[in-house]
């Protein structure tokens, strides 16, 4: 993984390279995913619901709709997980805020991770009530390799999510170089400009100050007499 810049990327605004980024390891684990998810919601949808002599569909897995409504919601959550994720990674160099960036981030560990989790439920729960399906609830096999592949494909999906974790957790803590960024960038605030230093002027040791409202007295003029009535 490349530890240039911040969290795995490089420097905000660089131009964007389709190549380079479908030869990502986390690319090709996220289309691995998409194509699990898909793969499992459409098996169970397609052929997970069987009818014996009557027009009543059952679930395939030991006729329990809560495995089949379980592996249905994980695999479309997942799709469209797989989807948000993939414009996300797509837009992570564009953005310039370091903390918007470790927030995407600590995003995707939570998600991936708890989604790997989902996964292994789903894998457990669906080859559990498969394993308890008799021959006689399946006429003529109907919806087994529908059901083999949901389960499979469950399987498959534990690896790639966890995958995608493990790649989360290195760009997080690979960091940020913060000679990248300016201030703005960090706290996504802009900083407020200094004003420019005035010039010194001439300092004044004279402290004497006229005294408000008086006038200047000519030496010359007349004295004014007051005339005596």
């Amino acid at each position: 993984m490349d530890g240039v810049g911040s969290f795995g990327a490089g420097r905000a605004g660089s131009a964007f390279d389709p190549l380079a980024f479908i030869q990502q390891p986390q690319t090709i684990l996220r289309i691995l995913s998409w194509i699990f998810s898909m793969v499992v919601f459409g098996s169970i949808i397609n052929e997970g619901y069987v009818n014996f002599d009557s027009e009543t569909l059952y679930c395939v897995f030991n006729k329990n709709y809560d495995a089949c409504n379980y592996g249905i919601t994980i695999g479309l959550v997942a799709f469209i997980a797989c989807i948000f994720f993939m414009i996300l990674d797509m837009k992570f160099q564009q953005i310039s805020s370091v903390k918007d960036r470790k927030k995407a981030v600590m995003l995707e560990i939570g998600f991936s991770g708890f989604w790997t989790f989902m996964w292994f439920v789903c894998f457990c729960f669906l080859a559990n009530q498969w394993q308890r399906t008799t021959t006689d609830e399946l006429p003529l096999n109907q919806g087994a390799d529908a059901a083999r592949a949901a389960i499979a494909f469950s399987f498959f999906s534990i690896f790639t999510w966890a995958g995608l974790t493990v790649r989360a957790v290195q760009k997080y803590l690979l960091g940020t170089d913060m000679t990248l960024f300016t201030t703005e960038h960090l706290d996504g605030t802009p900083q407020p400009t200094q004003p420019f230093p005035t010039a010194p002027g001439p300092e004044t040791t004279d402290t004497y100050q006229s005294p408000p409202f008086t006038e200047n007295l000519d030496a010359n003029a007349p004295t004014y007499q007051v005339p005596i009535y």
